[in-house]
Order: C-alpha cells, then structure tokens, then sequence
C-alpha cells in the first residue's frame, strides 16, 4: 500500500551526530511533501525544541502535525491541539515524593516551561532548557500554574543516580505510569495512555488512514513501539540491536543520510 505519513524521531534519526539537519535530509523531506506525504516529527521534545526544524522544513500550517512529549501532545505544527494526554497535579507530586526519597532530581515539562525545585537546577535540566528552548522555572508541582499541562516528569540526574533508582520504582508506578529511559541521564514518566505508537494511531484515525498507509523511522527504545504500530517500521543503521531486529528494514545510520535513504527507497 502507498505511503501516505511517515512518522520521524528527531534524535539521534533525523539529525546528525552533530545535532544538524542534513541537506540530503531536507531535500528528501521536500520531494515526499511535494509529492502529497505527510511528514510528522516525532519526539520526546516538547513544541518549542521541534520548532526550527518544522521551520527549516517548511513543515507548517493547520494540515501539518507533529507529535510531541513522547505521543503526549498530537498538534499542528501552529500549535493547534488535538489531543493531549497530560499528567494531574497528584500524579505529579506522587512521583516528586518518590524522587525526593531516592533522592534523585527531577523537572516537570509543560508546553511553556520546564520547572524544578531543585536549587540549584541539575546540569542537565540546564541543558534540556537550552536544547528545548524552554525556560527554568523554580517551582515545585503544586505550584505550576493551573492553565499549564503538565506533560512529562523527568527524574534527571548523573547517570551512576539513574542506574541505581531505576530498579527502585515501585511496579504500582510502574502500571500507572509509562516510564521510558531515552537517555542514561533520565527517566521520563508520561500518562499511562501516552506512547509514540498511541499517538501515531490517534493521528492517522484522525486523517482517515489504514496503519498500513504509515511508516515510522527511529532509533530508540521509545521509537520501538512506534515502528511496530506503523504499516512500515525503519530502523536506523545506528538504532539498538533490538530495535533493528524488531524492525522491517534498517537503513544507514544519522551519520550516512538515513533519514533520506529510507524516503527515497520505501516511500518514494
């Protein structure tokens, strides 16, 4: 069946190691729009660190979309919402508590902000800040301002603090919550109705599309279910073991014009 949507994680799939959007990328990206494809972003990131390259893509107005915040937010591209799976108050300071007792840091992500009371802020919720493009608000969960969805808690710290709270999260979390480690630095927890397959199902019912009309292309343990759930899954030359034996084809790595080699070869 033809290719109608193809689903993209952003790191580590379609940018480079050097965190760059490759000509070959672009190029490939602009001949399947043309050609009548729906390219939708996919990632852990919230809107404002998808934005510059929705821009360099030309991936906008109401009949773009991009998935954000791991399939927490499905969204045009001007920001328009369609669906949001977003954490309460008290999901949020029960899992606060379980930070605390660890203790490990944390922050919690809304479309406007990251906040965190830590003090000083962990150097790695600085560095998500800047590669987001979200600012650093010092302000614990009951305090975030009512208007604002809270949609993803990280549990954010050195990667030695990671490994040893990982095997501590009680399983009741465990089945409440969808907990993805994307990074050895954290530990993201998202609504329990939350991953990046959900949301791509959720988009393609909303444009009349068959699964078998998607293709996802990821690197990840969080793309896995991603590229199960499409009609195509690609897994990049530089994903995990299990992602590429999970997958349908493998295509060269981020470094090697992956992203553009699959467009070329499966979709177009």
């Amino acid at each position: 069946m033809t290719v109608k949507l193809i689903a993209i994680d952003i790191d580590g799939t379609l940018l480079t190691p050097n965190n760059k959007l490759a000509l070959s990328t672009i190029d490939a990206i602009k001949a399947a729009v043309a050609s009548g494809i729906k390219i939708v972003l996919c990632s852990g990131r919230p809107l404002a660190g998808v934005q510059p390259y929705l821009d360099m893509l030309d991936l906008t107005g109401d009949d773009q979309y991009v998935i954000t915040h791991d399939g927490a937010a499905i969204q045009t591209t001007n920001g328009q919402a369609l669906v949001t799976h977003s954490l309460s108050r008290n999901d949020a300071q029960r899992l606060a508590g379980l930070a605390d007792q660890a203790p490990i840091d944390y922050h919690m992500i809304t479309p406007q902000a990251i906040y965190t009371p830590n003090r000083p802020a962990s150097a790695y919720t600085i560095r998500e800040s800047r590669l987001v493009h979200l600012p650093v608000v010092y302000q614990p969960a009951t305090e975030i301002p009512a208007g604002e969805d809270i949609l993803t808690f990280v549990f954010i710290d050195e990667t030695a603090v990671v490994d040893a709270f990982e095997p501590t999260i009680p399983a009741a979390l465990r089945q409440q919550f969808y907990l993805v480690r994307t990074d050895p630095h954290f530990i993201e927890a998202l609504n329990q109705h939350v991953s990046k397959a959900h949301a791509l199902q959720e988009l393609a019912d909303h444009l009349h599309l068959q699964p078998a009309e998607t293709m996802a292309i990821g690197d990840g343990a969080n793309d896995l279910p991603l590229l199960k759930a499409a009609g195509l899954g690609v897994a990049m030359g530089n994903a995990t073991a299990e992602v590429q034996a999970a997958a349908d084809e493998v295509t060269s790595s981020n470094a090697e014009d992956g992203v553009a080699n699959a467009i070329l070869t499966y979709a177009l």
